[in-house]
């Protein structure tokens, strides 16, 4: 088969399940979800064994304005391919698992529409061959989020949540939009091909790529625009697994992807600021959080601030294999903390403990991921660390100024936080005493195979080896073969000392107590830095109140004005019309009487009576004779 038929079918697909679930029986919607996406990934790797050496574009016009052509492309090649297998193949475990997870569910089929809406709407951004088309899928992304975290539409939180995303991330499109724009105003295309070589520095590029940079900060979920991400979480938590670990969040670092040579060296630095902010950011912000999700949502938070990172020090395979990794142990965590939310009915972690008996399935499976995410040896997520923390420490020799020397060290204490964070949620969850009321823990048990099944081989999956036979080399695996890096000098202590600080951390999240949640610390970290907070204070208090004095004025002079002169038009009509009544058409009608009455007299006296005639004679004759005299 054609790729092009072939690539055009998988794209198709998706949607064309979207419509049929929209119209589908609850019994069919999860069956035929899951067949859509299975040969969604059957073709995905069709595509991927007959990939052509160098990148394919097909492109399409669609509509000329003024005598410029806009088409719609779409790219074939390596990265292309890549995201298409592991979009399809997280979507399909992720549908598999809400089978079980939603069977009550009695919106079950637009569930499952909407799911495959998503899947599409990501797909294109994939696809996408110039920035017009990945705009338009973008934007797609980001109505089925909001369809998908507002699924719980009872829930008021689930609404509120729904329209945080939505707008926050309209913030950063609106950047993305201008972005587009003044690519094509200053380089004349729109084609991921052709703007490769347009690289250059100075403010203009520099502008150019920040602005493209903020569809980033938005839809990855990026400092300051970062607190949609965990609030997000009022979705169903198949939902968390699939936008934290192969679409929705991982659609920001696929841009920078696209993008990165069209950065200019100054828009790069900062971009690596922001991605080390958010790492610390994110990371702080889940150590003391107590919902389950919301844990894994910050630090999903955390390691794109760190795959951001690796873009802006040029590390851009890096960044992508952390991806990659990274959307198999996030995955499993989420599906794994559902299986738990499915036992205990709580997603506080507070009332639950001792759980590592009740399900010991699912407390291997979150182990072996946790033990990825935390970045421990002969873990996929040690290998996709190593290697950016390695590209940022090459990275920072070939920078001057302290910042740049600082940024590698900060990445490397990250890590040390993402083991504490994890080692305490690991010790809430699964040690202790089972501490849940509602629901007695003999009544806690495993769920069935359908939810323990993608658990298991997200797990598996997040072993070293399918990733490179070196358990402490990230250089020795396929990837690398595949996509190609610099293999820069690495400080030859960066892995016993990211060890070391991963093992710290863990051992002290471990034997941490909960602290007083009154405490700033504990504060600062519970409400996300009060970012939620300077927004209410700075912005939206003082725009909701420039609100309501714009209403006021608006109601007093701008609406005062027109209803005044509303009022003094009907006035002036009303004068108007006793003028013309009592004046113009009083004059006119008495002129009309008065002619009526003289016509009148002087038709009484032709009346055909000699004495009529008689008496108008001697009466006329009087008035002469009274006039003369």
């Amino acid at each position: 088969m054609p790729n092009g038929i072939l690539l055009t079918g998988l794209l198709l697909l998706p949607f064309a399940g979207f419509l049929l679930m929209t119209l589908g029986s609850r019994r069919s919607a999860g069956g035929l979800a899951v067949g859509l996406t299975g040969t969604g990934l059957l073709g995905s790797i069709l595509l991927a064994i007959s990939l052509p050496t160098d990148p394919i574009t097909f492109q399409t016009d669609w509509a000329t304005l003024s005598g410029v052509s806009f088409g719609i492309a779409f790219r074939l090649d390596a990265l292309t391919v890549l995201l298409l297998v592991l979009v399809h193949f997280v979507a399909l475990l992720v549908q598999i698992y809400s089978i079980a997870y939603l069977h009550d569910e009695e919106k079950l089929p637009r569930y499952f529409a909407y799911l495959q809406l998503f899947v599409g709407a990501m797909l294109g951004i994939v696809l996408a061959g110039n920035l017009l088309v990945l705009y338009a899928f973008w934007e797609l992304v980001g109505l089925a989020s909001y369809l998908l975290i507002g699924f719980y539409a009872e829930r008021p939180a689930a609404g509120q949540a729904a329209k945080k995303a939505f707008l926050m991330n309209r913030v950063g499109d609106v950047g993305f939009l201008i972005g587009i724009f003044l690519t094509y105003y200053y380089f004349d295309t729109l084609d991921l091909s052709a703007l490769i070589n347009v690289a250059g520095a100075g403010p203009v590029p520099t502008a150019i790529g920040l602005c493209l940079f903020m569809g980033c900060v938005g839809k990855s979920a990026q400092f300051p625009l970062l607190t949609w991400l965990p609030d997000a979480m009022e979705g169903p938590t198949p939902v968390s697994a699939l936008l934290h670990a192969a679409t929705m969040v991982a659609a920001g670092i696929f841009l920078l992807a696209r993008i990165h040579p069209l950065l200019s060296p100054d828009a790069l630095v900062v971009i690596t600021l922001i991605g080390t902010i958010t790492t610390g950011w994110g990371g702080y912000s889940a150590v003391f959080q107590t919902d389950i999700k919301k844990v894994l949502a910050f630090s999903t938070v955390s390691q794109l601030g760190l795959m951001v990172a690796g873009m802006g020090t040029g590390n851009v395979n890096g960044a992508l294999f952390h991806l990659l990794t990274h959307a198999f142990f996030k995955a499993g965590l989420f599906l794994s903390a559902g299986a738990v939310i499915h036992a205990v009915h709580t997603q506080d972690m507070q009332q639950m403990g001792g759980l590592r008996r009740a399900l010991p399935t699912t407390f291997l499976g979150y182990t072996l991921c946790a033990a990825a995410l935390a970045g421990l040896p002969f873990f996929s997520g040690f290998l996709s660390k190593e290697a950016i923390l390695g590209g940022a420490f090459a990275w920072s020799h070939t920078q001057s100024g302290l910042l740049p020397q600082t940024i590698p060290f900060l990445l490397l204490a990250s890590s040390g936080l993402t083991a504490f964070y994890m080692a305490r949620q690991w010790r809430l969850v699964f040690f202790g005493n089972y501490s849940n009321t509602a629901v007695p823990l003999a009544e806690v048990h495993e769920p069935s195979w359908l939810m323990r099944g993608p658990v298991i081989l997200l797990a598996i999956l997040s072993v070293f080896i399918w990733f490179s036979f070196n358990p402490i080399s990230a250089h020795a695996s396929w990837f690398f073969q595949l996509f190609p890096v610099n293999e820069e000098e690495v400080p030859i202590w960066l892995a016993p000392v990211s060890v070391s600080l991963v093992l710290l951390g863990g051992w002290l999240g471990f034997r941490s107590r909960e602290p007083d949640h009154n405490r700033g610390f504990v504060r600062l970290s519970m409400e996300y830095g009060f970012l939620d907070t300077f927004y209410q204070v700075l912005i939206i208090t003082p725009v909701l109140k420039l609100a309501a004095k714009l209403q006021r004025t608006d109601q007093r002079m701008v609406d005062g004005a027109v209803n005044g002169a509303g009022v003094s038009v009907v006035v002036m009509a009303h004068l108007a019309n006793g003028l013309d009544r009592y004046v113009v058409d009083g004059f006119v009608n008495g002129a009309a009487w008065l002619a009526g009455r003289l016509g009148w007299l002087t038709r009484s006296v032709q009346n055909g009576k000699v004495q009529s005639y008689i008496t108008a004679a001697v009466v006329g004759l009087l008035v002469m004779i009274w006039w003369l005299l």
